[in-house]
């Protein structure tokens, strides 16, 4: 039931940047509907009837509001408790970054956590809430891991990238198009073992599996936030096969002990400084592990297809001057450095523009720590303690209030006064202007995020002048194949 205004005489915090004065107080607009019925319809309308994007703005019609009252999936009955606030505008979606408003205890994955079993039977550092001590220790651990090796981003990433793009124009040379996830993926794949282990995956036991190997493990937890798409299979049974009851551990555990097994080996030096600091050595390996195939495999997984998906459906215009700005800057400051990459300015607006538009993880959660009251664009509606907000990031960031055009893929959006708006660019479980600490459940690796989506705009231009590609849709990311590349004259 939709909660009353507080009779308190001190009104409770609000949400948002500076909060704007005399809004209307409302009533939170939705309902849940009846039990187990109620999910179980918005369930169906989210994965086949809808679709999530006309899941959400349909409701926001209704409502005529960004905040509202619905059920996310998966509901009945893997989550015990489907029940949310949608909060899908600009201005309300950062409450979700306020820990000190909300709790993200084992709300990484939404409203249900799934089994530890994945995780070595450990509630790693992506499940901890910043109240519970574990949470600095490994957060903490991570940002000085990723800060010393700060000097081997760049040529690792040039590396794999380089065997990347040779094999893409192999498969191009062969079939007349590339795969270019299944290439991208080993890729990615190879460059985060290498970064942590300061090994290639094949001279381990894991050899060329690693990416199916991981592919294989997040499935299995993420399947009830999935739909498959295949036309033969009935949506009730999908329904019940996917988004009714767990996926069990058992069918990807020989990976996983494959993949623990080549980290445990490979990271030995990583695990000794990290039982110096006084970590279980096993908890640290699980926790190396899911922040280098959840956290960064993962993303680079989404965000790889993702930019060579808006750089093909962007046009040549835009290569040309993505294509000039890079050759020039390279030129003058003699190679990729952190500096010649710090003067692309169009190149850091097509990432941002990119991480804006399809923000590779989509979903926030979070439980109201106390009573407090959220504002929208237009009123201000009180949460009760307890109750679960959600936000879907790609409402937010393609807030209509703040974005002008916020369906176009606007490449120099951000460039000159355009970089004001990066506070609302919400990607990273926190603002693009904000950094990861341990008191914050901001990814750890968010400054090298945005690092290797330039570096691969810069290597890919530094190759060619334009690409065409068909796009689609997959499990995780974008689908895209690429079918033709035109080598760039000074390197033909």
């Amino acid at each position: 039931m939709s909660s009353s205004p507080s009779s308190s005489s001190s009104p409770p915090p609000t949400s948002g940047d500076t909060p704007p004065s005399n809004l209307p107080l409302k009533k939170i607009p939705g309902d849940y509907g009846l039990p187990l019925l109620g999910p179980i319809r918005d369930r169906y309308d989210y994965f086949y009837n809808q679709g999530k994007d006309k899941f959400f703005q349909s409701r926001i019609q209704k409502y005529n509001s960004t905040i509202f009252r619905t059920n996310m999936p998966p509901g009945p009955f893997i989550a015990r408790n489907p029940n949310v606030i949608a909060v899908l505008d600009a201005v309300s979606f950062p409450v979700l970054f306020d820990t000190t408003k909300v709790e993200k205890k084992n709300v990484f994955e939404g409203t249900f956590f799934p089994s530890t079993a994945f995780t070595g039977g450990y509630r790693v550092c992506a499940y901890l809430d910043p109240s519970e001590p574990n949470h600095a220790v490994f957060k903490g651990w991570f940002l000085s891991l990723l800060a010393a090796r700060h000097n081997k981003f760049i040529p690792l990433l040039q590396n794999s990238l380089s065997h990347l793009f040779t094999n893409v124009e192999a498969e191009l040379s062969r079939n007349g198009k590339a795969d270019f996830n299944t290439l991208s993926d080993n890729a990615s794949f190879s460059y985060v073992f290498r970064l942590f282990c300061d090994r290639d995956p094949s001279d381990t036991r894991i050899g060329s599996d690693g990416s199916n190997l991981l592919s294989k493990w997040l499935f299995f937890q993420l399947a009830p936030l999935f739909t498959l798409g295949l036309k033969y299979l009935p949506n009730f049974l999908e329904d019940l096969l996917l988004h009714t009851f767990r996926l069990p551990f058992f069918p990807v555990k020989s990976g996983y002990e494959k993949l623990y097994e080549g980290f445990s080996t490979s990271a030995s030096k990583i695990l000794d400084e990290a039982e110096k600091l006084g970590m279980k050595r096993d908890e640290a390996c699980h926790n190396l592990l899911y922040m280098s195939g959840f956290n960064s495999y993962a993303g680079m997984k989404v965000m790889f297809p993702g930019l060579i998906k808006w750089m093909a459906t962007a046009g040549e215009s835009l290569h040309r001057r993505l294509a000039n700005e890079i050759r020039t800057v390279v030129k003058s400051e003699g190679g990729v450095t952190y500096s010649a990459l710090a003067k692309m300015s169009l190149v850091k607006s097509v990432v941002y523009e990119a991480l804006r538009i399809d923000p590779p993880v989509p979903f926030q959660y979070g439980h109201a720590k106390t009573d407090m009251v959220i504002h929208s664009h237009d009123a201000a509606f009180e949460i009760k303690k307890g109750e679960m907000i959600f936000g879907y990031q790609p409402c937010a960031t393609k807030d209509g209030r703040v974005f002008e055009n916020p369906e176009e893929f606007v490449g120099d959006r951000f460039v000159g006064d355009g970089e004001k708006l990066l506070k609302y660019v919400y990607w990273s479980n926190g603002r693009e202007t904000d950094d990861p600490t341990t008191e914050n459940k901001q990814c750890p690796a968010k400054d090298m995020v945005v690092l290797l989506g330039r570096v691969l705009l810069v290597e890919f231009f530094l190759r060619y002048d334009t690409l065409t590609a068909e796009v689609g849709t997959s499990l995780l990311a974008s689908s895209v194949t690429i079918t033709s590349l035109s080598k760039a004259k000074s390197t033909a």
